[in-house]
């Protein structure tokens, strides 16, 4: 990790606050393509996940949007409380689990809430080249909630994007299915809370799996950790047995015992963790595998176990 200046920190809606990033001597900064994030260790020593929301092209600076979550673990009240302009910030080289793959007719956004981060720099970068068509469809609670929405609505993004207020309730939630109804070629990109992204991934059920791709920094699983119930997980190779506590991953339970997996976005959506299940029924959460997948994979990050013990194969 390198440590970077904060040149900007403004806030853009109600809650959320744009961070710019530069190198203290005036370098460029490592390149980085669209959908990419950054890891930033905030002030108070937590690291945390924040997407690039800017053009790919400005290597002189990074731009993030971090939504200051009263309920959370302090990381994003610690950045925005805590840091000044001015201030040094260890930031990690970009990482990318969300990009622009394949070669689709046309690219459909699906944002939601603060979501709009990775898929802004998507935009900024289409617009810049001149690349595939788009069509963004943003939904927010409320205008004042809303990041980027004066840029968003600017006169040229008419036609390629579509915000949408749903003032809090179910009734107004803007449908989809018109959107996704018929593949006709698209890639769909979605990043957004949990329940926007599973409904997405109820109603492209007969897109190709690799044409539907998800993301989300946040952490959040179906179900509660006050629903989890303790197991065990089994390594074919070794035959060591670790315990799973509720509460933990099965991710954290073999980290603690010394066990390397990889992993990136620990919410179930970067596909970064995926690893094979040989016995046991999984409790799958993730938004990642296909119904095939499921029979003989698990995400460790956020998936648990529905029997006593799950028979895991790692590729150490």
């Amino acid at each position: 990790m390198s440590e970077l200046l904060v040149s900007a920190l403004d806030a853009i809606a109600d809650g959320i606050y744009r961070i710019e990033l530069v190198d203290p001597n005036g370098d460029d900064l490592p390149e980085f393509a669209p959908g990419a994030h950054v890891r930033i260790e905030t002030p108070s020593g937590q690291m945390r996940h924040y997407s690039l929301c800017n053009d790919p092209d400005e290597q002189e600076r990074y731009v993030i949007a971090v939504k200051r979550e009263e309920e959370g673990t302090g990381g994003s009240r610690s950045l925005i409380d805590e840091t000044r302009v001015g201030d040094h910030l260890k930031v990690s080289a970009p990482r990318n689990d969300f990009e622009l793959t394949g070669n689709p007719a046309r690219y459909i956004f699906i944002a939601g809430g603060i979501g709009i981060t990775p898929i802004l720099s998507m935009i900024h970068h289409l617009q810049a080249t001149g690349g595939k068509p788009f069509k963004l469809y943003y939904l927010t609670r409320e205008p004042s909630q809303t990041a980027f929405l004066e840029e968003l609505s600017a006169p040229e993004y008419r036609g390629k994007v579509v915000i949408h207020h749903d003032h809090g309730d179910p009734d107004n939630a803007y449908d989809l299915w018109p959107v996704l109804e018929q593949p006709k070629g698209a890639h769909i990109y979605c990043c957004g809370p949990r329940g926007l992204m599973e409904a997405v991934r109820d109603m492209t059920g007969h897109w190709t799996p690799s044409s539907v791709h998800f993301e989300d920094f946040g952490g959040s699983q179906t179900a509660s950790t006050v629903e989890d119930t303790p197991f065990t997980v089994r390594l074919h190779k070794t035959g060591e047995a670790i315990p799973v506590p509720a509460g933990v991953s099965i991710l954290e339970a073999l980290r603690v015992n010394g066990h390397h997996v990889p992993y990136s976005c620990e919410s179930g959506t970067c596909g970064s963790c995926r690893t094979r299940l040989l016995e046991g029924e999984a409790e799958h959460r993730d938004l990642v595998l296909s119904e095939a997948e499921r029979q003989n994979h698990i995400m460790v990050c956020v998936s648990r176990a529905r029997s006593k013990e799950l028979v895991i194969d790692l590729a150490e």
